[in-house]
């Protein structure tokens, strides 16, 4: 299973949009954070599967993600 980094976002419009940073053009939108991510990974799959057949090859993912604490 290859695991992809996801960022979600909050809108002022309160619902939800996610991107994967490794997947340009990959994006969903959700009224919470769980609809989101559901939607998100359905995004994905249906990405990488037009991606295969258009014959693209398919990245790795290599996007890190960390926090940095703010005082």
């Amino acid at each position: 299973m290859t695991r992809y980094a996801i960022v979600i976002e909050h809108s002022r419009d309160a619902n939800y949009s996610a991107y994967v940073p490794d997947l340009p053009g990959c994006v969903s939108i959700g009224e919470t954070v769980e609809e989101v991510q559901r939607n998100i990974r359905d995004a994905i799959a249906f990405h990488l599967r037009a991606m295969r057949e258009d014959g693209d090859p398919i990245p790795e993912p290599s996007t890190q993600v960390a926090y940095a604490s703010v005082a």
